[in-house]
């Protein structure tokens, strides 16, 4: 049984132009002579769309868009694709939705499974806009026996209730299972882990690209009978792949570095967000520093070197070094390069606010949020965004400064820890050669006063703050710097547990 896996990169609400992407994976894997096409989880609408589900206009034009899809697909292979269904009741206050997988087959759309386990963790809040649904038995599709499963079905170990064995019980001789899974290290690991449980043949499709905070890995894969892999889809790429569910041939096993998979997923992640959101350009400051360097290549690689600004602001307290190496690194990139001294501003500051830069850090943040002014100049000026480059381990010790270097849309690196970003620097620096020795090398540091160093001991403090963010503790730094989380731009997520969505922690609590 030949089946195309078809990962696609779709965008929330864009109903019109997700249903292109479907129609064109879909006459690829026609060309191919493929029994059955599958898409992702909530392929129509695109995911997550979160609380526009509450609107029920947007859910009557996705049934529209899957009829659509319907039509158009008619006369090629059944296609699999996740999309909205109506629930049948509505409880109060809920939208009163099915998270669907829905068969097309001869134009008609058929419900093949209704997503039964709706996860409500981390970034997940599935429960607020779904209900569960029923079992649906197997469905015969090319002479087999077909089980289909909608992601979170799959990882139903803490579940009362075990789709997938209830579907190879009811007679399923292959199970699919469609997914919207972002992005987290090691994630593979546990997709596969959790379909070679079934003992069964299973075929995972998951979705591709960036909203928001969540970046889509793609990754598509199969396995067989044995629970070996016999095909894998690209990372971070939109690919269609046929594989012949029967095909007994083991795959070998992809040995990537965790820096390269971490880079390409950013890349992505940035890509989308400014593509998916029509801005044209992205400003940074460019310190000379590890963290700015790490967003500036990432940058010009997702966006391409002309559409990037780095913006080097050096003040009284600068290392001449640092502004040399910024420019070497946006020479090294080709990026658009700036330099606007602080002097000026800073004095006029210092004048104007006197007696209150005496003493304490308020004389170093002025110079911070003097430095986000002048980027935000540039952003007003020319459109687009500023990009933030704090680390994690900054962001949970609270060693930032709000409405200055906190500033920015979009986080690239800020579920990142602080030796991650120096693992990453030195992998970019290996396969790429651009980031100057001297930017590698120097002590961290903010330059907000002569001969500042950061205080922290990056090696120990980062790993002790992170335990504390993964196991949902807390200790006084991380209790203190709530509010300035709350405030901070888009973070792209990369861990388990990041500084966003899926962290709901009150700032006002003791």
């Amino acid at each position: 049984m030949r089946v195309a896996l078809a990962q696609i990169n779709t965008c929330v609400g864009d109903l019109q132009g997700n249903v292109e992407r479907c129609v064109t994976a879909v006459e690829a894997a026609r060309s191919e002579n493929a029994a059955l096409v599958i898409l992702p989880e909530m392929a129509v609408p695109g995911y997550p769309p979160r609380d526009i589900l509450f609107d029920a206009s947007f859910a009557d034009a996705v049934f529209e868009a899957t009829t659509d899809l319907a039509q158009r697909t008619r006369g090629g292979p059944p296609v699999v694709v996740g999309t909205l269904m109506p629930a049948g009741r509505k409880p109060p206050r809920h939208p009163g939705l099915f998270s669907a997988a829905v068969l097309l087959i001869d134009g008609n759309v058929r419900l093949v499974a209704v997503k039964r386990l709706l996860p409500a963790y981390d970034v997940f809040f599935e429960p607020r806009w779904f209900l569960p649904g029923p079992m649906t038995p197997p469905t015969l599709i090319a002479g087999r026996q077909v089980g289909f499963l909608v992601c979170e079905d799959l990882w139903d170990e803490e579940y009362d209730i075990h789709p997938a064995a209830e579907l190879v019980a009811a007679g399923a001789e292959l199970l699919i299972c469609i997914a919207a899974s972002p992005y987290r290290r090691k994630v593979m690991e546990e997709r596969v882990y959790h379909a070679r449980r079934q003992n069964c043949p299973l075929v995972h499709v998951n979705l591709c690209g960036g909203n928001d905070e969540l970046i889509f890995d793609g990754q598509s894969f199969a396995i067989n009978q044995r629970g070996d892999i016999i095909a894998r889809l690209a990372a971070f790429e939109e690919e269609v792949w046929i594989v012949d569910v029967d095909d007994d041939a083991a795959i070998e096993p992809l040995d990537e570095s965790p820096e390269k998979e971490l880079y390409h997923a950013l890349v992505l992640g940035v890509r989308d967000f400014a593509q998916k959101n029509q801005l044209e350009r992205a400003f940074l400051g460019l310190s000379g520093g590890v963290d700015s360097a790490v967003v500036a290549t990432i940058a010009s690689q997702a966006l391409g070197p002309d559409r990037v600004t780095a913006v080097a602001i050096p003040s009284r307290y600068t290392d001449s070094r640092s502004t040399s190496c910024a420019q070497e690194l946006a020479q090294a990139l080709g990026v658009h390069f700036r330099v606007v001294e602080l002097e000026r501003l800073h004095v006029a500051a210092e004048a104007t606010l006197a007696d209150l830069l005496k003493g304490g850090t308020t004389a170093e943040n002025i110079q911070a949020r003097l430095r986000a002014m002048i980027l935000m100049s540039f952003v007003n000026h020319h459109g687009g965004m500023l990009l933030n480059a704090s680390n994690k381990t900054e962001l949970a010790l609270g060693y930032g400064t709000i409405y200055g270097d906190m500033a920015g849309t979009l986080c690239p690196i800020g579920d990142l820890t602080k030796p991650q970003v120096v693992a990453l620097a030195r992998w970019i620096d290996s396969t790429r050669g651009v980031i100057p020795g001297f930017t590698l090398s120097r002590p961290p540091s903010a330059e907000l006063r002569p001969d500042q160093v950061d205080p922290f001991d990056y090696g120990k403090v980062a790993p002790e703050m992170e335990r504390l963010v993964q196991g949902n503790r807390s200790d006084r730094a991380l209790c203190r710097s709530e509010h300035k989380r709350w405030q901070m731009g888009v973070i792209l997520k990369v861990s388990i547990k990041s500084f966003g969505t899926g962290r709901m922690i009150p700032i006002t609590r003791r």
